[in-house]
């Protein structure tokens, strides 16, 4: 499996191709190869700055010769007018790049920034917010960061690093205990540690799953009222997750009924870009 700094280059190569392709004709027709200059990241929307390390990736893959000054760190708080970093180099290589990174680091900053706001709501309570796998193809790696860098938690990345037994699962293995069951002894047959949770519908799934021993239980689409009685029944057996359909405004009603942790697919499924430009500067 390809690690997480394999797969990020994977991505900026592809980038590259969809964008640049043979060649930035109008740049390579416009600007002598010679040309030398400076630009700056120019922030044009408050919110949370995150990719500032990516976009070093980005500029290094490029043009290795270019130089990057960071006066912004990912996570800070920006707001108009702030300048998150500058890059000084071959004007031929600062347009090549400039909308590559551009493109990332907008939308990891919108996660970011939506990621805050979700966790601000929760504050005092020891609720996490959860990303999903409602990722844009490609980009989960560095979607799931700008949740982190946000505040948030990182559910699992993919497939492959934990069991996550969900109602279609549950359907076709023929109920609840069949499934947990098989999940345990395929982990011991192919040596995988894996942590299983499984998603419940009702107070009877719950029961069974407290029965077969689980690492946590995900509440899917249960009411802020029927999650307190869950938690109750659940009483710390195993961890709480409440998922289906939340929005900023129930948000901190499901952290008050005591769930460790609140999924929400529109951290990265909706969010909207924070704006921001790559200016030439002095």
């Amino acid at each position: 499996m390809k690690s997480r700094d394999e797969l990020i280059d994977d991505l900026l190569t592809l980038a590259f191709a969809e964008d640049v392709g043979d060649g930035d004709h109008t740049t390579l027709s416009t600007i002598p190869a010679s040309a030398m200059g400076k630009q700056h990241l120019l922030i044009k929307q408050s919110g949370i700055l995150a990719g500032v390390d990516i976009a070093r990736k980005v500029f290094n893959k490029f043009d290795p010769s270019l130089k990057m000054t960071v006066f912004i760190e990912d996570g800070a708080t920006v707001k108009p007018g702030d300048i998150a970093f500058v890059v000084e180099g071959s004007v031929r290589s600062l347009l090549q790049t400039e909308r590559v990174m551009l493109n990332i680091m907008q939308r990891m900053s919108g996660v970011a920034t939506a990621t805050h706001e979700y966790q601000s709501r929760l504050e005092g309570l020891k609720a996490r917010v959860l990303d999903t796998r409602k990722t844009t193809p490609g980009m989960r790696l560095l979607e799931k960061e700008g949740v982190r860098i946000g505040g948030g938690a990182n559910h699992r990345i993919g497939l492959f690093d934990m069991i996550l037994i969900k109602d279609n699962h549950v359907d076709f293995a023929g109920g609840i205990q069949n499934a947990i069951r098989a999940a345990k002894e395929y982990c011991s047959s192919n040596g995988k540690d894996l942590k299983i949770e499984v998603e419940v519908r009702n107070t009877d799934e719950i029961r069974l799953a407290l029965d077969e021993g689980v690492d946590r239980i995900m509440l899917d689409n249960f009411t802020p009222e029927a999650t307190r009685d869950a938690v109750k029944l659940i009483n710390g057996a195993t961890e709480v997750e409440s998922s289906g359909g939340i929005t900023l405004e129930t948000l901190r009603a499901y952290g008050e009924a005591g769930v460790d942790f609140i999924s929400v697919g529109a951290l990265t499924h909706s969010v909207k870009g924070l704006d921001m430009s790559f200016k030439a500067c002095e």
